[in-house]
């Protein structure tokens, strides 16, 4: 039995840089006082590999920085909420999309980083689709950002291919049974990027207020998009 909060809800996070935490009284009565948090052991070793990196000339620590910042500022699955959004709201975007995903996700700007060559997905009443790399862990870091842990494991890699219905059952849909389930194997190739349906009694909501409805999940195809109950509680 697979433990699904171990395998399925990590997620990658954590404070590349190794920070310490400080507080500060900024009185003239009081001096400032200095709190540091040990680093974990996998902050540890972060340190000491751009240590190495540095000492040897490959790299600096403000080309580091630039990186980190790329990751946490540039990169993730807002990019991906856009495009899913746009497709929702303009029908020409939409065909476009579904002609040729890459340059129809390049009109918004977003080009590289495993973005080269993305089919879009569209989720119908009768269709849902999902996608996974049973090889490695091919994904598009400009659209979706960091892939999750559960991505890259073993089970998922595996079993999402052999019963897609009951793994995406452990994220926690439901999947009807008169949808048809396709499982797309994405590769260095090929990417893939689900559109889930729109969901309903959101007519009214601006493209901007409907890309905070789209999730990652909902675009790998592990999960849908919010409803508007849901997001409603989230404002």
């Amino acid at each position: 039995m697979i433990n699904t909060e171990e395998i399925w809800g990590t997620d990658m996070s954590g404070d590349l840089n190794g920070k310490h935490h400080n507080d500060h009284d900024h009185t003239h009565e009081e001096h400032h006082h200095h709190t540091w948090v040990a680093p974990s052991e996998i902050e540890a070793r972060v340190r000491a590999l751009e240590s190495l990196l540095v000492e040897r000339g490959i790299t600096t620590h403000d080309a580091i920085d630039t990186l980190v910042a790329a990751f946490e500022n540039d990169l993730g699955p807002m990019h991906g909420a856009r495009v899913v959004a746009k497709a929702w709201v303009d029908p020409a975007y939409r065909a476009r999309l579904e002609q040729d995903g890459t340059s129809a996700i390049a009109e918004l700007g977003y080009r590289g980083l495993q973005t080269e060559h993305v089919k879009a997905l569209f989720n119908t009443p009768t269709d849902h689709h999902v996608w996974v790399c049973t090889l490695c862990s091919c994904y598009p870091w400009t659209l979706l950002g960091i892939p999750p842990v559960w991505f890259k494991a073993a089970p998922y890699r595996s079993r999402v291919v052999i019963e897609p219905r009951a793994v995406i059952r452990e994220f926690g849909y439901e999947v009807p049974d008169h949808v048809q389930i396709h499982v797309w194997d994405t590769s260095a190739e090929q990417r893939y990027l689900v559109v889930p349906e729109r969901p309903a009694g959101t007519d009214d909501l601006t493209e901007e207020q409907l890309a905070e409805f789209v999730t990652r999940d909902a675009m790998i195809g592990t999960g849908t998009a919010l409803t508007r109950a849901e997001w409603e509680a989230r404002q």
